[in-house]
């Protein structure tokens, strides 16, 4: 019962997010997303001053916490113990992310890399993997999200992590619209998806099949299609209608596929089309390729809306 005093406002607890998994597994591109996002990183810090961050006045942006065997306070039983006491706190929202991948995925990276596994800086990387997986079983049984990178890109990755942790209200819906190619299998984390395999195929061009989408004479082949027109028109129309709905609802990012057989024609055609439509309309749009990122390396295009 109120007796007239003033009661002491409730203020928001603060958001913490414990990157850990594997050595390999990608927890440095997971911190660089979450930096993108606005968190303020912090990279293994040790175990032991980490509750001093939240002693003072809380931190003005959300926190990303990496925590692996690299610490020099590490062990299992120590990260635990620290998650449980930050889940216990009502001034922390606290989130476990764990990656994690495959062991011959890790060690193919390992190799590739050259770079030593911190748990045998001189010797072969595959022991050390299964016993810094045993090391952290029991941490990787307590995350919130859990994300396999085996089979993930980069921007695979990033986008994921953007889908698990951007904040709501977090500036203007953030639209990722990518081509695929269907042989491959639809790329993880797509919240809309459309098919393009009925537009003419400009593989059976043998002039045309070595180019890709982006080439003006393959998207206009793609183009003469009778059925572009309404398609491209209709599908432009249905984004332009739910993206508003999308962003009120609080989403940050909204990641849109478009496949076809091979993922190097149709689909990047209408890729272009459609991103460039969005972005004259005013949104944050970025391109993805996924097949010819896989082919050269490339990285997504930006469009300033």
């Amino acid at each position: 019962m109120n007796d007239g005093q003033t009661l002491p406002a409730m203020t928001a607890a603060q958001t913490v997010v414990l990157v850990t998994g594997p050595s390999g597994a990608g927890r440095a591109t997971a911190m660089r997303a979450l930096e993108d996002l606005g968190y303020e990183t912090i990279d293994n810090m040790p175990l032991g001053l980490v509750p001093r961050l939240f002693e003072g006045p809380p931190i003005a942006r959300p926190v990303a916490l990496i925590i692996d065997v690299r610490n020099r306070e590490f062990s299992a039983a120590a990260l635990n113990e620290f998650i449980d006491a930050m889940t216990e706190r009502p001034d922390v929202q606290l989130d476990v992310l764990f990656l994690d991948s495959r062991d011959d995925v890790l060690i193919a990276r390992f190799s590739e890399t050259r770079r030593p596994h911190p748990l045998a800086p001189a010797g072969e990387p595959g022991p050390a993997i299964r016993a810094e997986r045993d090391l952290l079983s029991s941490v990787r049984a307590r995350a919130d999200v859990l994300i396999d990178t085996s089979d993930l890109t980069v921007h695979e990755l990033r986008a994921e992590v953007a889908r698990h942790f951007a904040r709501e209200g977090q500036g203007r819906l953030a639209l990722s619209v990518q081509s695929f190619s269907y042989k491959r299998g639809a790329p993880r984390g797509l919240d809309l998806m459309f098919d393009c395999r009925f537009l003419r195929n400009p593989h059976w061009d043998a002039a045309l099949r070595p180019r890709d989408g982006r080439d003006p004479e393959v998207a206009a082949y793609v183009m003469a299609d009778p059925l572009w027109p309404g398609f491209i028109h209709r599908v432009t129309d249905l984004l332009l209608f739910l993206l508003p709905a999308q962003q009120d609802e609080g989403r940050a990012h909204l990641a849109i596929g478009f496949g076809c057989t091979g993922g190097r024609h149709r689909s990047v055609a209408v890729v272009e089309n459609v991103a460039k439509a969005l972005a004259e309309a005013g949104w944050q749009v970025s391109k993805r390729h996924r097949e010819m990122e896989r082919r050269a390396g490339d990285a997504p295009d930006v469009v300033a809306g």
